[in-house]
């Protein structure tokens, strides 16, 4: 039986204890306990949630197996009892992750000093500021770099202890916990906690109806006329309309949509760069490998590298 100790502290994000039902699957899905779930506090007793909901928490005791510490709305420093606690966790418990801002406790912890590490991406920023030697990656879902875990914020609690679940029993009993959980099976860990779609913004449905046109339709060349039908204006509206609402051309957003599109398919790691290519509509490899240089400064072979680098190098664990 495995120990798993949540540390929250007053203000923490509730949304970040729906890792809880994650693990009451596992035990159920293996009919034992496989997983004994602590919430822990410094002081123990109740603490209030920034939604004002208490949990019960036991006060801090002998590192668990795995320690996964909460994330805050806004993270603030922790007291030297719980540094020193969190800093005592990364050596004597198997695995340690921070949860959405949680990543910020264990940097003051100093258990990300020279490793990659991710956080809720308001806040990635911040984190790279306040510690340096930290190698923030905004743009990931989770980060594994030796035994320290960290995830992005909100539901990407679930998919960080998919992943640790995966890494103690494998992917089938992940598989069968996230159809459990109606959730998506498994976002990768490399995967972007940004979306195109997201991101562009548009404030009228006619140009959302284009951009949603484009998303389905990727594989096809996709020109203006084609984009101005399923937003049903000229060509020449469409494009000026479009680039009020998204301060970006059509072809320019077209290209963002190919590009996430083709770095999910990468990060899955079963498709050859020809089929990923024709898939998301680069045609072939030369053109998207030109929008790879454009978009992130390095070919699509380079960045499929580096993904599974930053996530542990195990494709069926780690790239979750």
């Amino acid at each position: 039986m495995k120990h798993i100790g949540f540390i929250v502290e007053d203000g923490f994000q509730v949304m970040g204890l729906a890792a809880l039902s994650a693990f009451e699957f596992a035990n159920a899905e293996l009919g034992q306990e496989a997983y004994r779930l602590t919430v822990m506090s410094e002081h123990g007793g109740a603490v209030r949630s920034s939604l004002g909901i208490a949990v019960e928490t036991v006060p801090l005791a002998e590192p668990p197996d795995t320690l996964m510490v909460l994330g805050e709305l806004l993270p603030r420093a922790v007291t030297p009892a719980l540094r020193a606690y969190i800093a005592r966790a990364g050596r004597a418990s198997r695995r340690v992750a921070g949860v959405c801002t949680g990543a910020f406790a264990l940097a003051e912890a100093g258990l990300l000093d020279g490793r990659s590490a991710t956080t809720h991406w308001a806040h990635a920023r911040r984190l790279q500021e306040r510690f340096p030697a930290v190698r923030v990656d905004e743009d990931r879902i989770f980060i594994v770099d030796g035994n320290v875990w960290t995830s992005a914020g909100m539901s990407a609690a679930i998919d960080l202890t998919l992943a640790l679940i995966e890494d103690d029993h494998g992917a089938a009993l992940a598989r069968s916990i996230a159809r459990k959980l109606v959730v998506y099976y498994r976002r990768p860990g490399g995967q972007s906690q940004f979306s195109a779609l997201l991101e562009l913004e548009p404030r009228s449905d006619r140009i959302r109806r284009a951009l949603l046109y484009a998303r389905d339709h990727l594989r096809d060349p996709l020109p203006v006329e084609a984009l101005a039908e399923a937003a049903n204006l000229s060509p020449r509206q469409f494009t000026r309309v479009f680039r009020e609402e998204t301060g970006q051309s059509p072809a320019k957003a077209v290209e963002r949509l190919r590009l996430e599109a083709a770095r999910v398919m990468m990060e899955d790691g079963r498709h050859p760069m020809e089929v990923v290519a024709r898939e998301t509509g680069f045609a072939d490899r030369n053109r998207m490998r030109r929008a790879f240089l454009r978009a992130y400064g390095q070919p699509p072979q380079s960045l499929r590298r580096s993904l599974r680098h930053i996530e542990g190098g195990d494709d069926e664990v780690s790239a979750a």
